[in-house]
């Protein structure tokens, strides 16, 4: 984790982890990584007071060339955040379900 930047503090982790696929319906899917169990603990810890909707958080994520802005949404489940990554950073990077990405995320709005 990193938490100094010119003009303000910025937290970024890095992490790998795989894909995976969570059916909503028969004709939706989403993919999604979850995040590593320590670094939704120090993400909760720094964010909790600028927490959206639905307890979300406001990232910028950099997996390979790719950067996006989306949120990371708590999941009860599995006790961590899940980061859905997009068809079209998929396709870009050429990673589907199954796969392990390098995520560089970065919090928003702190």
């Amino acid at each position: 984790m990193s938490d100094q930047a010119p003009g303000g503090p910025t937290v970024t982790f890095e992490f790998d982890a795989p894909l995976w696929l969570w059916s909503a319906r028969q004709a939706d899917s989403w993919t999604f990584v979850s995040l590593p169990t320590d670094v939704a603990d120090e993400i909760a810890d720094v964010a909790g007071p600028v927490e959206r909707g639905f307890g979300s958080v406001r990232v910028e994520v950099l997996v390979g060339t790719t950067t996006w802005r989306t949120s990371i949404f708590p999941s009860s489940s599995s006790g961590t955040y899940v980061l859905p990554v997009k068809k079209a950073v998929r396709k870009a990077e050429g990673v589907e379900a199954g796969d392990t990405a390098h995520v560089t995320l970065t919090l928003v709005d702190l």
